[in-house]
C-alpha cells in the first residue's frame, strides 16, 4: 500500500511540473506559499516582460516586470465556484506597452508638477514631458510606469527584510536627468502577499529608494480596484475618514496650498456612499486628500479607504505611511480595457506639486538619505448588515436585488451601514460588531 502510495505521489508531483511548464512558470519556492515566474511576452525592443505569480494558501496574485505591474489580484470566497479579481489589469500583453497606466509603479513622481520643473538648492530643474500648461503628470511620457524593472536577487543586501515565500522585488536605475529629473537613482519595490486565513489576506507593497543627488520622488501605485467580482462600482460602497482634509486645487488640479473640509466633494466621510454613477450624489472623484491624523486603529498606519461590495462580501482597506491619497473612479475610460467608473484608485502618496510648495510634506531625497514608503492592502471576506427604517433585511437579499417577503423596497438614502467585522471598521466610524451575511452571487470566472 505504501508502495502505491508513493507511485501516487510521484505521479502527481510529475503532473504538476508538467502543468507549470506548460503554462509557462516556473515555481522559485516554497509549497503552500510560493512564486512561479514565466515570460509572458516580448516589448517592441525585443525584451522579455515576465509575470510572477505570487500565491498563499486561499488568494494569488499577478506581477508583471513592465512598469512593476499589479496585473490581478485573486481570493477565494467560501461557498462560491470561482475566485475574485479584485484588481482591473490588462487584458492581454498587447495592452501592456503603450496601453493605459493599469496598476504600474508611478514615478519619478506621480500626480503633478507645475511651473515645468523646479529649483533644488538655488539650481533650477526644467522638466521634459510638460504640457501646454507646463505641468508634468505622472513623471511624464516615460516615466517609471513605462520602464521594464528588473528582479532583485537578493533584496536583504539592499535593506529589506525577510520577505514572507510569496514575494518579488523589482529594481530600476533611473539616470540623471531622465524626463528632467536630476540624479542617478535606483528604485525598488517588494510586492508580498500573505494569507491571514481563508477570509483574510493582504498584499503590502513596499517602496525603496537612493540618490546620489538631490531629487524628488514621489512614487505611487495606479492599481484599480473593483471588489464586486466584475459588476464595476455600480455594487461598491466607499468609506472615507471624517479626519481627512481635501487639499483644494485650481482648474488645472494644481494644489492652492489651502485644505477643505473632507465632505466637500462626495458622500462617503464617515459613512458608506454607493459608487454607482446612478446613485444619489454621486460624484466622480479625482481628488487627493491629507489623511495623516487619519490614524488606522488596529495596524497604526494611515487610513487610506476602505471599498465594501455586498454582491461578494469582500471589503478592501488601504493603509499607508503616506500622508495622501488620490482617489479616482476610472472618469476617462470609455469601454475599453473597462467601462467609465468600472474601478475605483487608491493612489497613496505624497502631494501634487510638493517641489513647489515647501509647506507641503516634503518629497526631497538627498544621497545618503533612505526612502521608504510601504501601502498594505487588506482583503476581507464579510458582509454587511443594513437597514430599512430600522427592519432588518440583510439575511434576505442583496441591495441590487428586489427584497422577498413583506419588506419594503430598499431605498438608498435611508440605508445605514454596519460592518459584522471589527477589524475591517475604521475607528472613526463607530459601527458596531454583528450582522448577517449576504446570500453569495455569481462572480467572473479567474483566468490567467
Amino acid at each position: 500500500m505504501n508502495g502505491v502510495k508513493s507511485s501516487f505521489q510521484q505521479v502527481t508531483i510529475f503532473f504538476l511540473a508538467v502543468v507549470f511548464v506548460v503554462a509557462g512558470f516556473s515555481r522559485i519556492q516554497g509549497q503552500t506559499a510560493s512564486v512561479e515566474k514565466g515570460i509572458w511576452g516580448k516589448l517592441s525592443s525585443g525584451e522579455e516582460v515576465h509575470r510572477y505569480r505570487l500565491s498563499d494558501g486561499s488568494t494569488q496574485a499577478e506581477i508583471c516586470d513592465y512598469g512593476a505591474q499589479i496585473l490581478g489580484w485573486w481570493q477565494e470566497v467560501p461557498g462560491r465556484e470561482h475566485w475574485v479579481n479584485v484588481v482591473r489589469g490588462p487584458a492581454n500583453f498587447s495592452q501592456v506597452e503603450g496601453g493605459p497606466v493599469l496598476g504600474a509603479v508611478i514615478g519619478r513622481y506621480a500626480n503633478r508638477i507645475s511651473g515645468g520643473g523646479f529649483t533644488i538648492d538655488g539650481q533650477r530643474y526644467d522638466l521634459e514631458s510638460v504640457n501646454q500648461k507646463g505641468i508634468q503628470i505622472h513623471g511624464g511620457k516615460t516615466g517609471f510606469q513605462r520602464q521594464l524593472w528588473q528582479e532583485e536577487a537578493d533584496p536583504q543586501a539592499v535593506g529589506f527584510d525577510a520577505a514572507p515565500a510569496a514575494s518579488v522585488t523589482l529594481r530600476l536605475r533611473s539616470a540623471d536627468g531622465h524626463e528632467g529629473f536630476p540624479g542617478n537613482m535606483t528604485v525598488w519595490v517588494q510586492y508580498r502577499l500573505v494569507a491571514d486565513s481563508d477570509r483574510y489576506s493582504r498584499l503590502e507593497m513596499e517602496f525603496r529608494a537612493e540618490t546620489d543627488k538631490p531629487t524628488h520622488l514621489n512614487l505611487t501605485n495606479h492599481a484599480y480596484f473593483d471588489v464586486s467580482g466584475g459588476e464595476g462600482l455600480e455594487s461598491c460602497f466607499l468609506y472615507g475618514s471624517e479626519k481627512w482634509q481635501l487639499l483644494e486645487f485650481d482648474k488645472n488640479k494644481i494644489p492652492t496650498g489651502s485644505f477643505l473640509p473632507p465632505d466637500t466633494v462626495g458622500d462617503f466621510v464617515g459613512k458608506y456612499q454607493n459608487l454607482s454613477p446612478q446613485a444619489a450624489g454621486f460624484v466622480p472623484l479625482d481628488h487627493c486628500y491629507r489623511i495623516v491624523d487619519a490614524v488606522d486603529w488596529e495596524f497604526g498606519m494611515n487610513f487610506a479607504g476602505l471599498l465594501y461590495s455586498h454582491s461578494t462580501g469582500l471589503s478592501l482597506r488601504v493603509q499607508t505611511t503616506q500622508p495622501g491619497v488620490q482617489i479616482y473612479t476610472a472618469n476617462h475610460f470609455k469601454g475599453q480595457p473597462m467601462p467609465k467608473h468600472g474601478a475605483i484608485c487608491f493612489e497613496t502618496q505624497h502631494f501634487p506639486d510638493t517641489p513647489n510648495r515647501p509647506e507641503f510634506p516634503s518629497t526631497l531625497l538627498r544621497p545618503g538619505e533612505g526612502y521608504r514608503q510601504v501601502t498594505v492592502y487588506r482583503l476581507a471576506v464579510s458582509g454587511l448588515q443594513f437597514r430599512v427604517d430600522d427592519r432588518d433585511v440583510g439575511s434576505t437579499r442583496s441591495l441590487n436585488h428586489s427584497p422577498v417577503g413583506d419588506f419594503p423596497p430598499i431605498d438608498y438614502e435611508h440605508l445605514k451601514y454596519q460592518h459584522i467585522d471589527r477589524y475591517q471598521t475604521p475607528r472613526e466610524g463607530g459601527m458596531p460588531e454583528g450582522g448577517t451575511r449576504l446570500p453569495r452571487l455569481p462572480v467572473l470566472k479567474r483566468g490567467f
